[in-house]
């Protein structure tokens, strides 16, 4: 009983919040007494009284949320890392990352100050300086923490997660100070000019996976920063390491790309104007990316996104009705307003059906029904064969030059599997996927995007297993034709043809009142695809994108 009495005596000089500020009344053993008690080694020693303390619940209380936030801000600003970390709930992570912050980042001085918080939420500015050897270099940036409450106690304490200590960290990520692992690359485009995010604000991700693929073989030599190094999860995401403070320079390689910097600026533009926006532009004779660019620049949605593509996926689907011979462009083929399939009702948009007319028209008119009424016709593993043997999709191969995903079709079985063939259900694609089916419509054969030669590091570029027929190509480009002509892509491809051909998609998301609009389509030697995320139909929104780049490059 003494022991909880010293206990409470001492916390009363516990930290407080001065105008925003993080200051100490008291330091030194009283907060680490408090802290050993408060559910660690003594626990056991509480009366019974204690024991039997209902568990507090329901809502935090912004007292509550003040102190549990003051106790771990003021912890961390003073480099007492296991004190901030036990104001967390899951302190031994905490403690990794908070130690590491002075020993591995190097980081001095650090100055902490608390915003207004939004219910159980505090945002907070840092301050701080890069220290190491002789060099030194000041850093700022704003962070958030949320305080929840322990289930076991219902005590208000610091959600844990590598963000609350940067932004940019994600959970098993690290900061080091150092000489960096990997020397800068200079960057150029396919006439020699230089890649930079002062010009080309999207290619953030994309510089910093050709540092990390090039850096080490591109002749370059590594300077000192302070840099996000990637852990396990973040890898397996396919995210490259961080520069965050560079303090000395150091020689940098140079990496030719094959980015068109005309094609480059213009799809730059082009998103910029939308929110949530990302598209990739390539050439089908050669596989090589002329432009990739997204809204947001903290994630390369164009190269490694994972969305449903929606009727896009239609290319794909019909790419193997048409070789099974199931269908042909002119056969006649209802496309009904509902059809049942496995316990599921499916619709088309806006409840339309095309009760007399071709697979053509509900090709062009993207006509959900057209397609899935073949699921009894197809065993559980066509579609996926199909992408991955003609396409080359899902086999996790592609070797761009960046991380980038290759597209999933998984095996699916019932309503799922019928989904799958309109784009939904399991099937996942990005921007760079769908350009490249629509690059292998185009030119018959299926060519791996690539936005670094390979004969730079002399690796093997993905093949697919076979090659679509030239009568199945020419089926495609009919029906892709006749719907950038007449049918939904009309309105956003005119003007394009005749050697042309394009299909809109627009793919439902769970806990989105607009779906996510997709267009794809080839001119020529380019293929482009578009993706805008929550914006409605494809043709009305990533049309005008895709359609704009087309149009430059042709």
């Amino acid at each position: 009983m003494g022991k909880r009495r010293r206990v409470a005596e001492r916390r009363k000089t516990r930290p407080a919040v001065l105008g925003g500020m993080i200051a100490v009344v008291v330091v030194g053993a009283g907060f680490g007494v408090y802290a050993l008690y408060d559910g660690g080694a003594a626990a056991d020693e509480r009366t019974s009284a204690a024991d039997h303390k209902a568990v507090k619940t329901g809502p935090l209380t912004a007292a509550e949320v003040r102190t549990a936030s003051t106790r771990f801000l003021t912890a961390w600003q003073q480099g007492r890392a296991t004190e901030a970390a036990a104001a967390t709930d899951d302190p031994a992570a905490a403690t990794t990352l908070l130690t590491g912050y002075t020993k591995d980042a190097h980081l001095k001085g650090v100055t902490l100050k608390t915003g207004t918080a939004t219910g159980a939420k505090v945002p907070f500015s840092v301050k701080a300086t890069v220290a190491y050897q002789s060099l030194s270099k000041p850093l700022a940036y704003d962070s958030s923490l949320t305080v929840v409450r322990r289930k076991s106690d219902g005590k208000p304490l610091v959600d844990w997660h590598a963000s609350v200590v940067h932004p940019d960290l994600k959970d098993g990520d690290t900061l080091v100070t150092g000489e960096s692992g990997t020397p800068p690359i200079k960057a150029l485009d396919r006439d020699g000019g230089e890649l930079t995010t002062a010009t080309y604000p999207s290619l953030g991700t994309v510089l910093d996976g050709l540092r990390e693929k090039f850096g080490k073989t591109a002749g370059g030599k590594a300077g000192v920063e302070l840099r996000v190094v990637r852990g396990k999860a973040s890898k397996a995401a396919k995210l490259s390491d961080k520069t965050l403070v560079e303090l000395s320079k150091g020689t940098p390689g140079t990496v030719k790309t094959t980015l068109s910097p005309t094609l480059q600026a213009a799809a730059e533009k082009q998103v910029d104007q939308r929110t949530r926006a990302s598209v990739v532009v390539m050439r089908p004779s050669t596989g090589e990316i002329l432009a990739v660019a997204n809204s947001g620049h903290g994630f390369n949605t164009a190269f490694q996104g994972s969305l449903a593509p929606g009727s896009t996926m239609k290319i794909v689907t019909s790419t193997m009705l048409f070789e099974k011979g199931l269908v042909t462009p002119d056969a006649s083929h209802p496309c009904p307003k509902t059809y049942k399939l496995a316990g599921w009702t499916f619709h088309n948009d806006a409840d339309s059906e095309i009760k007399k007319g071709t697979f053509k028209l509900s090709f062009g008119a993207s006509c959900n029904n057209a397609f899935i009424n073949f699921a009894p016709k197809l065993s559980n593993s066509d579609l996926t064969q199909e992408a991955q043997q003609v396409y080359g999709l899902g086999l996790n191969n592609w070797a761009i030059g960046v991380p980038s995903f290759d597209g999933s079709v998984p095996v699916q079985s019932g309503a799922q599997m019928g989904a799958s063939l309109i784009g939904q259900g399991g099937v996942r694609m990005n921007p760079l996927n769908m350009a490249s089916v629509a690059a292998t419509v185009e030119s018959g054969v299926f060519r791996q995007p690539y936005l670094v030669a390979p004969t730079v590091d002399h690796r093997t570029l993905a093949k697919a297993s076979r090659t679509m027929s030239s009568k199945t190509q020419a089926q495609l480009k009919d029906v892709m034709q006749y719907t950038a002509a007449y049918g939904t892509a009309a309105k956003a491809m005119a003007g394009l043809g005749p050697d042309y051909g394009a299909k809109t998609g627009s793919a439902e998301v769970d806990g989105q009142k607009k779906p996510n609009g997709w267009l794809t389509a080839y001119r020529g030697d380019l293929a482009a695809a578009g993706v805008v995320q929550a914006g409605g139909h494809g043709g009305d929104t990533a049309g005008p994108i895709v359609a704009a780049l087309l149009k430059l490059g042709g």
